[in-house]
């Protein structure tokens, strides 16, 4: 109930130190999952088969796996979408063979495995260059979305404001991306709109945060910096949580009941808006204490855009 009121004094930034430390881990894991194991690119951008067959019971996939090894797929990937008995096939693509000589040869290799019924679900073919172009088109992306981002905070706050926005969201990023590498999800162009949404996600909520610090900065005059940002912090809070919630409550029920196509898109954004709301109370703030924020920073800032809106 006091959440909802608004009227917390939780001391976040008495724990800012964990709160880094915590950042620092999660970045680093990241980042060393993603050079040692990369991303599971999923057809969208890497090219190449991708079938789905349904089985009458549940299957194991190692000896769906040895069947095809023994044949010529010896580079599928199996694995089971959605439930045991729907197994899902990606192979590289293959000069000169259309799909539909694909879809037959490993639909026939699968039925003589296997005394259960075996139906095809679906096939999708995505050429190499394509997803060589999917992939560069893909990142480019993101990277003009961070660089808008960043001309925007440099323009609507002080330099130290600005970038622990910045900070905050390339944290958000990285460690979305690096729990894909962990978990080993696949990354397709669902999972990549997710991201650029945890972009505009997290970058809202740090916003609000950064606007009600520099608000308390320039209003109250009494107290420390660590206490201004807390309380700052506390009064964003309930409007912080009551957002998170009602998101995660859509994601939730979307990963749980939209279907397996829609799972790494919901999935990425639940991680987003979960680390989002942890980087918009501890990372932007514990930047700013770091960087050693004090009132007249944005007094400063203040005066400048004043002189700027007196000029003829």
């Amino acid at each position: 109930m006091h959440i909802l009121s608004g009227k917390t004094k939780i001391d976040f930034l008495g724990k800012r130190n964990i709160a880094l430390g915590f950042s620092l881990v999660l970045i680093l894991l990241s980042i060393v999952s993603l050079s040692m194991r990369g991303l599971n690119l999923g057809i969208d951008f890497t090219g190449g088969y991708l079938i789905e067959v349904g089985y009458s019971h549940s299957v194991e996939l190692e000896p769906v796996r040895k069947a095809l090894a023994k044949s010529k797929y010896s580079d599928a990937l199996i694995q089971h979408f959605g439930t045991s008995k729907d197994v899902l096939v990606r192979i590289a693509p293959r000069d000169g063979v259309n799909s539909a000589r694909i879809s037959d040869d490993v639909l026939e290799i699968l039925k003589m495995t296997s005394a259960d019924e075996v139906e095809m679900r679906r096939i999708e073919f995505v050429g190499p260059q394509v997803g060589d172009e999917l992939r560069e088109q893909g990142g480019l992306a993101m990277l003009i979305a961070l660089f808008c981002i960043m001309v925007y905070v440099g323009i609507r706050f002080q330099m130290k404001s600005a970038f622990a926005a910045i900070l905050a969201l390339v944290h958000d990023v990285i460690i979305t991306i690096g729990v894909f590498s962990i978990v080993q999800m696949p990354f397709d162009l669902t999972v990549l709109a997710a991201i650029l949404a945890v972009i505009g996600y997290s970058l809202n909520d740090t916003v609000v945060v950064l606007d009600r610090i520099r608000e308390t900065f320039r209003t109250q005059r009494k107290g420390s910096a660590v206490e201004i940002l807390n309380k700052s912090i506390n009064d964003t809070l309930s409007r912080t949580v009551m957002t998170s919630l009602t998101t995660l409550l859509v994601l939730v029920a979307l990963f749980m009941l939209g279907g397996e196509v829609i799972h790494g898109f919901a999935f990425a954004l639940i991680v987003g808006v979960f680390v989002g709301t942890y980087s918009s109370i501890y990372v932007a703030s514990n930047s700013l204490v770091l960087m050693k924020v004090e009132k007249h920073d944005f007094l400063e800032h203040a005066k400048e855009n004043e002189e700027i809106d007196d000029r003829p």
